[in-house]
Formats: structure tokens, C-alpha cells, sequence
């Protein structure tokens, strides 16, 4: 069995601390809560932390296998809702352009010579919501086989970019990590910086995320699909600045416009995974809705907007197998936050 670790009221010098509270006082019940913990020293070998934030407040904080508040989580595909959020806060600043522009127009350079015809018709709305049409295979669990070629390739953008685009399937989701790189080529394209130096001074320094890594491609931007690491108490503060309208200690980061189109369900998704936003999956469970930045292995960041909480879960995120920590929350989480909301009415 896993031992966890609870360390909520342990300073760290590498990043402001998040306001505290117990779980008795935010009218939830400890013995359910410890009890997850338990579930997840038993049943989940390969969890790294829990955390629950609720009304804003660090309310119940774990660390698992040798991990701790310091420590640097690999995001994996949860990366993307990072990479959605800077997307916002550039077109708020007038550097991206329309979110229905053009990627020829968008990625000048690096647009084949022999493009296909229809790629002037793709947008960045196309990007952000996965409905490019761009010719891909996407598996059940989101495997992607192609993958493998893209990420060997030296030039990302423009193998991205030189997909063929199946008319078709425009307008219509498909998982595709391809589309999620571009939009960090996209911010690097309009603002000069790659998306890791863009974050750190429009993102991360305003959440006072000091501790941080994002890979870069093999051309030198920030992957938008992966890549990013941070540690649990900086993705729960993320969370709960796009729980709060963009919003973190008063001060505005990221556009509540934005957020309100990137966590709302923009296109119909899969059924297991939910509708799709931008770059966020988007669904209800057990009655309540949720946004997810949703990564392998099981770096997920849940926000409750009905329920004013945010859960976060990170894991091992090299693994083939992993089990979804989604039915700790099923059958144990939101019913104790549901309990919490009525008897606050």
C-alpha cells in the first residue's frame, strides 16, 4: 500500500501559498475524504497527489509515491487547456487575430508550397475545438497512431500543416494533438515569444507560478499538446482561476469572455470523454457539470462551477494502463460537495 502524505499547511518557498481551510468548515465531511484517501493508497499504485479546492480554499491536499508539494507533474494532454488559455489572452491583447482567421494567413511561413485546397477554409476555431478536418486516426481510449510520425518528424508545423483536409469531417470533432501544437505555433507566430515565455510573463507571474518546465518542439516552440509540467497546487491554482472567470486574488489573467466559449461545449466529443470546448473537455457528472484539462495516465484537473470546487489528480504518466480516478468522484467526492452546497442554501 501507497502511504500519502498530508502536508496542506507546509510552507513553500517556490510559490505563494492558496488560502486554507478545513474540511469541517467548508461544511464537508473529513471521514469521506479520508476515506478516498485510503481508496487511493490501496486501489491506486501510480497517484502522485489529490487535491480539492473548494469557495476558493485548499481544503484537502495528498501526495502519494515519494511525491510532494514541490514536486513537477507531467501534465501529458492537460497541457492543452494551458495552451487554450494563452490563445485567449493573446486575442484579448490584440496579438492573435479572429478567431475565424485563417491558418494560411496564420502560419504564412510555413505553409507548403503544394497546400491543399481546402486549408484556407481552416480556422483557429477549427483548431481550438479539434473540428480541422485534418486527416487523422484516433483510437478508443484517444490513442493516436500517427502520432508517433509527428513527433519523430523535425518540422511539426509543417507536417501538421501538410495533412490533407477531408471536407467532410470539417466542423465535426476528432481527437487530434496536431491541432493543439499549431495554436502554440499561433502564439508564438503573433507575439514573437514561445508559448513557455509568453506564460510565464502573462500566466504564470500573475498566479505567481514560479516552479514550472514546458518542452519545446524539435523547431524550438512549446508543444501545445504536451509538454508541461507544474506542480499540483499550481495546476489547482489555474483551476481555480478559470473556476472564478479568469479571475485570481482580484485581479483579472485570463479573459472570462474566453473562458465562457472555452469551458461551455462547443462541439459534440465522445460519449466517455464528454462534449468538447476549447481545449477542455466539457460533460455532467452525477448531475452536476464539469470542465477537464485532461491528460495520460491521469493529470486531470476537474472544475465544479455548480458546486464552487476544482479537484485535482495527477498520477505516473508513463504507463500503458492506468485506472481513471473519475469513479473517486462518482461515488465518493461530489456527493459530499453536493451535501455541502444544499446545506449552504
Amino acid at each position: 500500500m501507497v502511504k500519502s502524505q498530508t502536508i496542506l499547511h507546509s510552507p513553500v518557498a517556490s510559490s505563494p501559498p492558496i488560502p486554507v481551510a478545513e474540511p469541517e468548515d467548508a461544511g464537508l465531511r473529513r471521514d469521506v475524504l479520508d476515506r478516498v484517501d485510503l481508496i487511493i493508497q490501496k486501489q491506486y499504485p501510480k497517484m502522485r497527489s489529490f487535491l480539492l479546492l473548494h469557495a476558493g480554499k485548499l481544503i484537502y491536499e495528498r501526495y502519494y509515491g515519494g511525491h510532494g508539494i514541490s514536486s513537477l507533474n507531467d501534465l501529458r494532454s492537460a497541457t492543452k487547456s494551458f495552451t487554450s488559455a494563452l490563445c485567449g489572452i493573446a486575442l484579448s491583447r490584440g496579438e492573435l487575430p479572429d478567431l475565424k482567421a485563417s491558418v494560411t494567413d496564420i502560419f504564412q511561413r510555413y505553409v507548403p508550397q503544394r497546400a491543399h485546397p481546402l486549408l484556407r477554409n481552416v480556422s483557429l476555431h477549427h483548431l481550438l475545438t479539434m473540428t480541422s478536418g485534418f486527416a487523422w486516426q484516433t483510437g478508443k481510449k484517444l490513442g493516436e497512431p500517427l502520432i508517433h510520425r509527428f513527433h519523430r518528424n523535425r518540422k511539426w508545423t509543417s507536417f501538421a500543416l501538410s495533412l490533407p483536409v477531408v471536407e467532410q469531417e470539417m466542423g465535426r470533432f476528432q481527437y487530434r494533438s496536431t491541432d493543439s501544437h499549431l495554436l502554440s505555433v499561433a502564439v508564438s507566430e503573433a507575439t514573437g515569444m514561445d508559448a513557455y515565455t509568453y506564460a510565464r510573463q502573462y500566466l504564470f507571474e500573475p498566479l505567481g507560478i514560479r516552479h514550472a518546465a514546458w518542452s519545446p518542439s524539435p523547431e524550438g516552440h512549446s508543444m501545445g499538446h504536451i509538454g508541461l509540467y507544474l506542480t499540483s497546487r499550481d495546476m489547482a491554482k489555474f483551476g481555480q482561476c478559470c473556476l472564478d472567470g479568469g479571475q485570481w486574488q482580484g485581479k483579472p489573467v485570463i479573459p472570462e469572455t474566453w473562458l465562457k466559449q472555452a469551458l461551455a461545449p462547443q462541439v459534440k466529443g465522445y460519449p466517455a470523454f464528454g462534449d468538447y470546448g476549447f481545449q477542455w473537455w466539457t460533460g455532467i457528472q452525477n448531475g452536476s457539470v464539469y470542465a477537464l484539462a485532461h491528460g495520460h495516465g491521469g493529470q486531470q484537473i476537474y472544475l465544479f462551477p455548480q458546486l464552487d470546487a476544482v479537484v485535482v489528480f495527477t498520477a505516473d504518466s508513463k504507463v500503458s494502463r492506468w485506472k481513471n480516478p473519475r469513479v473517486l468522484l462518482e461515488r465518493h467526492i461530489l456527493d459530499t460537495l453536493k451535501s455541502a452546497a444544499a446545506s449552504a442554501e
